[in-house]
């Protein structure tokens, strides 16, 4: 499969009046990325403009439809690597002027399914799907529990904990909101967060930091 041609057709797809008119897609969702979204002031200065290049998200669509196509049970993951830091617009920065993102698609999925489901992912994540250089389809395993949200999936890992202990003492406080729109998520524990691909130009482990989002979608 030809990335970018398939990128284009489902780009077309997603502006038609039958996109406009889609039903609500309902799930689950997490991300990580490779800089903290929760911490002190110094923290977030000393990285603000070195880190946070990349991210790996995740959607496990309980029920819905996008373009007509119903997506029920299935996922996708995008790993995305930019040439800044992809959440500095909230501080009043530059956003990137150029991301490269590797999709991941539910090998369950019908070819429309996954046309239909990178459509999804470039409509939801705000612009930073802007160039896909890699669709690969494989089988993806969501885990999710009241503790923690396990995703696997080809060259991407991410192992999320919901919970996180807030260190008031040390002025920390949420930078950042989710990369992705209609998310209502929660500030999460990247235990694993890796990308070990060849597509982006670039590979990531970032663990054990409060770098990630956990929570539910609808869109």
């Amino acid at each position: 499969m030809k990335a970018a041609a398939l990128f284009g057709a489902v780009l077309i797809a997603a502006a038609s009046p039958a996109a406009a008119g889609r039903a609500a897609v309902t799930g689950e969702y997490v991300e990580a990325r490779t800089a903290e979204v929760f911490a002190g002031g110094c923290v977030m200065s000393s990285e603000a403009e070195t880190v946070g290049r990349q991210a790996v998200m995740a959607w496990r669509i309980a029920s819905g439809s996008h373009q007509g196509v119903s997506l029920d049970g299935l996922s996708v993951v995008a790993a995305i690597a930019g040439d800044g830091n992809l959440g500095i617009r909230e501080l009043g920065g530059t956003a990137p002027s150029h991301t490269r993102a590797a999709l991941i698609v539910d090998d369950r999925a019908t070819a429309a399914q996954r046309r239909s489901l990178v459509s999804l992912v470039a409509s939801m994540t705000r612009g930073l799907v802007d160039e896909v250089v890699e669709i690969k389809t494989a089988p993806i395993r969501f885990t999710s529990t009241a503790q923690a949200v396990v995703v696997q999936a080809a060259d991407a890992r991410l192992a999320v904990q919901r919970h996180v202990h807030h260190d008031v003492n040390c002025g920390a406080m949420q930078w950042f909101r989710p990369l992705a729109a209609g998310t209502d998520a929660s500030i999460g524990f990247a235990d694993v967060h890796t990308f070990s691909g060849q597509a982006l130009g670039t590979r990531w482990s970032h663990p054990n930091k409060k770098s990630a989002f956990v929570g539910s979608f609808s869109y």
